[in-house]
């Protein structure tokens, strides 16, 4: 009888269930080179199929960093970061809209680009206490 109460209801989605305080760029930078590599993959082969496959994964983790850079700016950064760092705002703009860049590309240097935003986004978290409270893999 329940079940039929939240029959058609939209599923939610959410980093997680509740604030874990688990937070690392390193999401999003691993699913980035994921793209960065399958499009190395794609450009090595004249599989179609393959290709075609390449394609669709590099979509997919994509869309995951876009996932992950969004949870980022909008959970785990608060007012104050974005005082200290005045250019946090643009950097996570161009690193969102460089991912859907990724997405619609096969050229190894857009992909290089949104690699290059992300890093610039893990160097602002590890400057700040609360990432260096939560981050799992701090930077070497």
């Amino acid at each position: 009888m329940m079940n039929r109460l939240f029959d058609g209801a939209e599923k939610a989605q959410a980093h997680c269930d509740l604030y874990c305080g688990v937070y690392d760029p390193a999401q999003a930078k691993i699913e980035a080179l994921s793209c960065l590599k399958t499009i190395a993959k794609y450009h090595g082969s004249d599989d179609e199929h393959f290709r075609a496959r390449c394609i669709i994964v590099k979509e997919q983790r994509a869309e995951e960093v876009k996932h992950h850079l969004m949870v980022l700016w909008a959970d785990f950064f608060a007012p104050a970061h974005f005082e200290a760092f005045p250019n946090l705002h643009q950097l996570f703009w161009d690193a969102v809209h460089q991912a859907g860049e990724v997405k619609k590309s096969t050229d190894a240097a857009v992909c290089e680009q949104l690699l290059t935003y992300i890093d610039e986004i893990a160097d602002v978290f590890w400057q700040t206490d609360k990432g260096k409270d939560m981050g799992v893999y701090p930077p070497a």
